[in-house]
């Protein structure tokens, strides 16, 4: 059964219906894990608030998987999941995470991954960030690069799959 942004209020309530009733229900996801950065949240938040039983499974996880794979700092970061999707707002959240002084990980989607990497490149100026996606999977992709060269391949194809950034600490 489906579960998802578009139809979490709807499906929600069945699923807390089916949870009521004993029957047990796996939340998996195909990107990340569910509940980070995830409509899976509300789910858990309101199973729990019903005192149903909530047991985690760890599995992979784009924040860690990306992090690891980045040669970039890690021994403290921020992940900020996905960014505003208006562009003064965006700029605004990069140039609060940018005075943090650590290393950042983000989550962006197809359509937003260009216009994301260009207020990077903006706020950041030329540094080396990492953009991951399909983490584990079969078309996995892990490049470091400076903004403009992200912006050249992204140029060159169509980008698909969701986005894992690394951006290093500003100095």
């Amino acid at each position: 059964m489906s579960y998802y942004e578009h139809n979490k209020l709807s499906r929600g309530p069945e699923l807390l219906r089916q949870l009521a009733d004993g029957r047990s229900i796996a939340l998996v996801t195909d990107a990340g894990t569910p509940g980070i950065s995830d409509p899976g949240i509300l789910l858990v938040r309101e199973a729990r608030a019903q005192g149903i039983p909530v047991v985690p499974i760890p599995g992979p996880s784009a924040v860690v998987t990306a992090l690891s794979a980045s040669g970039l700092a890690a021994d403290g970061f921020v992940f900020d999941g996905f960014l505003p999707i208006k562009p003064g707002k965006r700029l605004n959240r990069l140039k609060a995470l940018r005075e943090m002084e650590t290393t950042i990980v983000l989550y962006e989607s197809p359509h937003r991954i260009v216009a994301t990497v260009t207020a990077i490149a903006e706020v950041f100026g030329d540094v080396e960030l990492v953009l991951a996606r399909e983490l584990t999977k079969q078309y996995e992709e892990i490049v470091k690069a400076t903004p403009a060269m992200h912006l050249a391949r992204l140029a060159a194809a169509e980008p698909r799959g969701e986005f894992t950034l690394v951006i290093p600490a500003a100095r």
